[in-house]
């Protein structure tokens, strides 16, 4: 109630902002809300509901937040004003405008900025960083999150977001800003820009960026002679991957590109979808009703900030059928292996690099190849981490990664996960097998023929505010302290505690170290080779739960994992209750 009152008073803020708070008064649960605690900085950033508050995203919220990444730039980097940061944004509400109060703070302590004519796709901004030498990027987003949201991102001069170790760093400058009087920033855009503080980029990141990326597209040769065979129907989500996708897809040879109208307009209040992400089929709704005339071979989607793509394929029967990332994953990883084997350009050392809940299935299949397969924790920093950490080492090759969550990529210019290179690698796939005379469908009937019926599945329970937070973690410490040797009725041989750093196995009671950094994560191995995995989203209020099975028909695995799902969840939910 103290910082509600200061923010009512106080001369700092705006008189738009005392009347939003001034709306809620006597709303002692709403003030709350808003409240109780300052808008976190995790791990990768800012992400909050748009509105008034310390526990919200707004200019001030921003403003501060910056002020902590200006700090720590000036104090740990010596050349960091010069080589600025570069700033980028999506299609959200407020994007362009906190995009541009990033940059007027970091202008108003002395750090260059290059800030983009207007909104591109997340992956841009990673390779803009490493393109410009940056010493670090800002994109305002909140990916895929419902409307009400925004955020924003940090990277660092590698192109990568920011890891633990430095989110700590920026988070400790922030906590030191007990006042927004402490916050510099310059007046106004024109000031800035005259002063050679404010830089405006465009159209030559763009081509340098698509440049790059086509450089790591196999069967280059096949889409220029042959693209206009195959036919896409695409959507951006209203979102920002529409100009970068149709521009790729046109320098490869693909011309036979619908898109979806009426998703093809930035809007931040995604008014055509229940949720703006390719991971629901159902954001493919007016896609698939543009299919009944256009009849394409794929249908292709990207979420707000383009860094995730979901794709649509024909099945054996003419339906067209919604791949899980998994599934797109292993398809792809499958399809750029063999072609690197076939021209002979498949390294020795080379690396495929997943998340610690992304499919089993990929060690089978890249094994074959003699490639080497690592996992990460949940995130794509950390793969971007790892391609660092190669090029740094020179020991191993980075050749793919993906996580589950429908995000990929491939090679090195960009250090995230990129929906405009998934999209071509979807298409020159698409068209290849088409050429073998066959679908995707075939191709990943084939794999399941070979490795076994992978299938995995996600549930998400939504906890909102200071009563969820604690929902979970405590849901998460009973777990650890009743250490369950049985889920639904299913002997466990193995509990990876990521927050302890240790694997139990149960039929010895040997632990074994994980060498990978702390993560409030519990992933439990049963006796029927079911992997559960259970988190805290990183990004949104949720409890998230992973389930993987193999079996030995497709049947089968659709049975094995519907039942355990369905059983889990209520145990999951009587401890819910519990706590």
């Amino acid at each position: 109630m103290s910082k509600y009152r200061e923010w009512l008073l106080s001369d700092y803020f705006d008189e738009e902002t005392k009347a939003e708070l001034k709306a809620i008064e006597g709303d002692e649960k709403e003030i709350e809300e808003r409240f109780y605690k300052d808008l976190n900085f995790g791990t990768g950033g800012l992400r909050g509901i748009v509105g008034a508050g310390t526990n919200r995203m707004n200019k001030y919220t921003v403003q501060k937040a910056t002020q902590g990444m200006a700090n720590y730039i000036i104090n740990y980097c010596d050349d960091g004003r010069e080589r600025g940061v570069v700033i980028a944004y999506d299609s959200r509400h407020m994007s362009a405008e906190f995009a541009l109060e990033s940059a007027l703070v970091l202008n108003g302590n002395g750090i260059k900025v290059y800030l983009f004519d207007e909104l591109r796709p997340t992956p841009e901004l990673s390779f803009a960083v490493r393109e410009l030498k940056a010493v670090g990027g800002i994109v305002v987003t909140a990916s895929h999150n419902p409307p009400e949201y925004n955020g924003y991102k940090v990277y660092w001069e590698d192109g990568g977001q920011v890891v633990p170790e430095q989110a700590r760093e920026i988070i400790a400058e922030i906590a030191e800003i007990d006042d927004y009087d402490f916050v510099k920033k310059m007046a106004n855009k024109e000031t800035a820009v005259a002063e050679g503080l404010l830089e405006i980029i465009g159209n030559e990141i763009d081509d340098r960026y698509i440049t790059e990326m086509i450089k790591v597209i196999p069967e280059q040769k096949l889409a220029v002679e042959k693209g206009d065979s195959i036919s896409i129907v695409f959507t951006p989500l209203h979102g920002t991957a529409n100009k970068p996708v149709r521009q790729v897809l046109k320098e490869l040879g693909f011309t036979k590109v619908a898109v979806v109208e009426e998703q093809a307009e930035p809007d931040g209040d995604f008014p055509t979808v229940e949720s703006p992400n390719p991971e629901n089929f159902s954001a493919f709704k007016l896609a698939l009703e543009k299919a009944k005339s256009f009849e394409p071979d794929l249908i292709l989607g990207t979420d707000p900030d383009g860094d995730r793509m979901g794709i649509v394929v024909r099945d054996g029967e003419g339906n067209y059928l919604g791949l899980t990332g998994n599934q797109v994953g292993v398809l792809l990883t499958d399809f750029i292996l063999n072609r690197m084997k076939e021209e002979g350009k498949l390294p020795d050392n080379g690396v495929v690099i997943k998340t610690i809940v992304t499919t089993e299935m990929l060690n089978r299949v890249a094994a074959d190849y003699g490639v080497e397969v690592m996992n990460v924790l949940t995130g794509f920093k950390f793969i971007g981490e790892k391609i660092k950490e190669f090029e740094e080492k020179g020991d191993r090759t980075f050749i793919f990664g993906f996580e589950e969550s429908y995000g990929y990529l491939a090679g090195t210019y960009a250090r995230d996960k990129d929906a405009v290179v998934a999209v071509a690698l979807a298409a020159v796939m698409t068209l290849y097998y088409q050429e073998q005379g066959m679908s995707v469908y075939d191709k990943l009937n084939e794999l399941m023929d070979k490795y076994g019926y992978y299938q995995e599945d996600l549930a998400a329970i939504r906890l909102e505010g200071k009563e969820g937070e604690e929902k979970i973690a405590g849901t998460l410490a009973e777990l650890r302290e009743e250490k369950p040797e049985q889920i639904c009725a299913i002997p466990v041989v193995s509990c990876s505690d990521y927050l302890a750093g240790k694997t139990y196995y149960y039929n010895n009671n040997r632990e074994e170290e994980i060498k990978l950094p702390e993560s409030n994560v519990l992933q439990y191995k049963l006796a029927d080779d079911t992997l559960l995995t259970i988190r805290p989203s990183g990004t949104e209020p949720k409890l998230k739960l992973y389930f993987a099975v193999r079996a030995d028909t497709k049947q089968e695995a659709d049975d094995k994992i519907k039942d355990f799902k369905s059983r889990f969840l209520g145990e999951i939910n009587e401890i819910l209750e519990s706590v």
